[in-house]
């Protein structure tokens, strides 16, 4: 296996980026091999500097990188030589196995979208993430930012891809599925909340549990929580803020800690035809080794054939 890591995608690359690389280093099997896209010159001495060999990666050489306040579409086609664009070339050229990224979002997704395209039948992708359960177990968000809008035949796939997800990477059998709504009732929520309800009811292809208020989202009620991407990206920035808000008055706790994002690493872009990973922007090593970990995970569990299976 050969994952393909951007070291210069992030706000404190490539210092955390490599920082990282020799964390999962540590833990990754004899068979898996680290392709660092980047500056290839600064990458080989600071593993110098600390004292790990820098031979036991491989390397492909770029100092171009995509900024991210630069349009995700114009800079893809315009700096063939980005860390992103070199990524994508190798993923669809099958000289890797997975590209994880912390760099401009956006620009992951033109990549995911023009390089290696959704899959057949797969209407929008999307991204997700993990939420903490007060009984010690996660629930699956998605989507939690790709789709700001959907209509009600993409939050039905949404169920689809989550389920699969939640099966073959986290090992949840016949996952809980739920609609993230206002109120439990059937007719409750907005049009697009109505309709797909109406559409998930009978689902033959996932569990449907019914409507999911707020409150609930942390409980054992769903595995997998579906919603738009405006509702799941600030669900998941208020998870967030809530966790530095507990960390800043000097709180600890075993169940608050585990919303710290840099425990999880990334997120795959569900529904294309290869395996990708978007990290957060302002990752830390630890959040860099998780992504890399997770990468590995993904690609043991090929996610992608699964779902290439389930919508053909």
């Amino acid at each position: 296996m050969k994952i393909g890591f951007d070291i210069l995608g992030g706000d404190y690359a490539p210092q955390n980026c490599l920082e990282g690389v020799i964390l999962a280093a540590k833990e990754l099997p004899e068979d898996v091999k680290l392709v660092l896209i980047g500056d290839s010159e600064i990458a080989k001495s600071f593993f110098t500097e600390k004292g790990v060999n820098p031979n036991q990666f491989e390397y492909v050489h770029t100092t171009e990188v995509i900024e991210m306040g630069e349009a995700p579409t114009k800079a893809f086609s315009q700096k063939p030589n980005s860390s992103i664009f070199l990524g994508f070339k190798l993923l669809k050229e099958k000289q890797i196995d997975v590209f994880a990224s912390a760099g401009n979002t956006g620009a992951m997704l033109v990549g995911s979208m023009f390089t290696v395209k959704a899959i057949p039948g797969v209407i929008r992708p999307c991204i997700t993430t993990l939420l903490p359960k007060e009984n010690g177990g996660f629930g699956l968000l998605l989507d939690v930012g790709t789709n700001a809008d959907c209509k009600p035949d993409v939050l039905y796939q949404f169920g689809i891809l989550g389920s699969i997800f939640s099966k073959e990477v986290y090992k949840i059998e016949n996952p809980k599925v739920g609609l993230l709504n206002i109120g439990e009732e059937p007719e409750k929520g907005n049009l697009v909340a109505q309709a797909a309800y109406a559409l998930m009811k009978d689902s033959k292809d996932f569990n449907f549990v019914g409507n999911i208020e707020g409150r609930e989202v942390f409980s054992d009620k769903a595995d997998v929580i579906v919603c738009e991407g405006f509702v799941g990206n600030i669900l998941l920035k208020t998870a967030e803020s809530f966790y530095e808000v507990i960390k800043s008055r000097n709180r600890s706790d075993e169940y608050f800690d585990k919303f710290n994002y840099e425990l999880y690493g990334g997120t795959p872009v569900l529904g294309v035809n290869s395996n990708v990973l978007i990290g957060h922007g302002i990752s830390t090593s630890l959040a860099f080794k998780n992504m890399i970990l997770l990468s590995k995970d993904v690609v043991n569990a090929k996610l992608n054939d699964k779902i290439t299976q389930i919508f053909q």
